[in-house]
């Protein structure tokens, strides 16, 4: 049975059975783009190069075999832009330097076949299973042929706490949720549970809620929530499902 477990502090879980996987989502390379279309300029090569720091501590830290990427490591959706054809392949070569790492293909990681090193594994966007647990992006609804899966965890909710009243508005945030499995998988019965990922990348949420653009899910929209748990980076339960809306 594959154990879960968070990394403290960090948008990143641990998932440990024979072998020790490390996962993030969301990294969203070359997201600078879209902000200097808008006129909002970051100085260069500081977020790839925070990106590939974090990421490599956390590897130090935790010393995973394995780094896996729930998807959306580039920013634009159809196209590649000037920056992803710098930062995608930089990424993939740094952490191919230092361990093996699993690409499952998000809603914006279109033609990124063309910046993935040889080294780097990349798999079906439908995602793979380990053991129980069914790792995807989250933007597909997966098929009857992982329905024996107890466990989802996906990125691509960006899921984020807002209450205007709270020190925590506009924080990233982890949600666990128990729901139907039948709502999912038709042949079977019982709860699932699934785990949406925070973005590893900091910069693409708004302390507002009107100024924030949810992704939407399919798994989500099919399901009923029945139960419940928001919490934070550092791991402070702070809601159930009684909030959910807060965040997703």
């Amino acid at each position: 049975m594959v154990e879960t477990r968070i990394v403290p502090g960090k948008p990143a879980m641990i998932l440990e059975g024979e072998k020790k996987y490390l996962i993030v989502t969301d990294l969203h390379l070359g997201f600078e783009s879209s902000l200097g279309a808008n006129e909002i300029f970051v100085g260069k090569n500081t977020t790839i190069n925070e990106t590939i720091s974090e990421i490599k501590e956390i590897i130090s830290d935790t010393k995973p075999d394995s780094l896996v990427l729930l998807g959306d490591v580039k920013s634009s959706i159809k196209s590649i832009s000037k920056t992803e054809w710098n930062d995608v392949p930089l990424f993939f070569e740094e952490m191919n330097k230092i361990i093996d790492t699993i690409l499952i293909p998000g809603n914006h990681d279109a033609n990124i076949a063309r910046l993935v090193p040889e080294k780097t594994s990349m798999i079906s966007s439908t995602g793979f299973v380990l053991e129980n647990v069914l790792l995807t992006h989250g933007h597909t609804m997966p098929s009857e042929n992982f329905a024996h899966v107890d466990k989802i965890i996906m990125g691509h909710i960006h899921p984020v706490f807002f209450s205007e009243d709270s020190v925590l508005n506009g924080q990233r945030v982890w949600i666990s949720i128990r729901a139907d499995k039948q709502e999912l998988f038709s042949s079977q019965k019982g709860e699932i549970e699934i785990t949406i990922v925070p973005s590893f990348n900091k910069y693409i949420y708004a302390t507002h809620k009107r100024h924030y653009k949810k992704s939407i899910s399919p798994i989500i929209e099919k399901i009923n929530v029945n139960s419940a748990r928001i919490v934070t980076l550092d791991g402070s339960i702070i809601g159930d499902e009684s909030v959910i809306e807060n965040v997703i």
